[in-house]
């Protein structure tokens, strides 16, 4: 299911959607253009999340991005324990939902 190939698809879902993906493909420019967070920074936080999310297209897409920023490998392993920590930490706090003094239903 997740092949790098089906990206050859965007053109055909633009024409589908031309002025929703023509807004998206300028927020994703604004989102990552370069500001108060460098090129580089915006790549890593961009694998971070894509990592979270587990979506394996933003994973080399941004991989790609973040090594032609300067990104070293160690940069990219570090950034691979920080989403998992993140994960982990969602986990544990989404389990004090299940845990604890029943709040009484009104």
């Amino acid at each position: 299911m997740y092949d790098i190939a089906n990206l050859s698809n965007l053109p055909h879902l633009r024409n589908l959607s031309a002025t929703t993906m023509a807004a998206f493909e300028n927020f994703d420019r604004a989102a990552m253009a370069p500001g108060v967070i460098p090129r580089r920074y915006k790549e890593l936080i961009a694998l971070g999340v894509a990592l979270a999310t587990q979506c394996p297209y933003s994973l080399e897409v941004h991989r790609t991005n973040a090594e032609n920023a300067g990104v070293t490998e160690a940069e990219i392993a570090e950034v691979v324990y920080i989403a998992a920590a993140m994960r982990a930490t969602a986990a544990i706090a989404h389990g004090t939902h299940l845990v604890g003094p029943r709040k009484a239903k009104r």
